[in-house]
């Protein structure tokens, strides 16, 4: 049975606003042929380095604005959590903070 956290119709709009902000801010990147799912690793699939990272969270903290605060949620990870880091966890973590 698949969770209400990982389904529906915010988790899918997230999921669609993580996949533009990524083609927003990495525009020299050849996303086009690469899927986004849940599944992506942002490190190991995508080859985002850490600038990567807090270029995307800046773009989403744009969208999103106080209603979630990515450098909280950063701190609160291990650097192995970071390097692992899916899409899937992201947008669950902003669905979370939406609700």
């Amino acid at each position: 049975m698949t969770s209400p956290a990982t389904t529906g119709p915010a988790y899918a709009a997230v999921l669609a606003e993580i996949t533009d902000a990524l083609h927003t801010v990495l525009d020299d990147l050849e996303l086009d042929d690469t899927p986004i799912t849940s599944d992506t690793r942002f490190v190991e699939d995508l080859d985002l380095e850490s600038i990567d990272l807090v270029t995307l969270t800046a773009e989403l903290g744009g969208r999103y604005g106080d209603r979630v605060d990515f450098p909280a949620w950063f701190a609160s990870l291990e650097l192995s959590d970071i390097i692992g880091l899916t899409v899937g966890q992201l947008v669950r973590y902003i669905a979370g903070c939406l609700r």
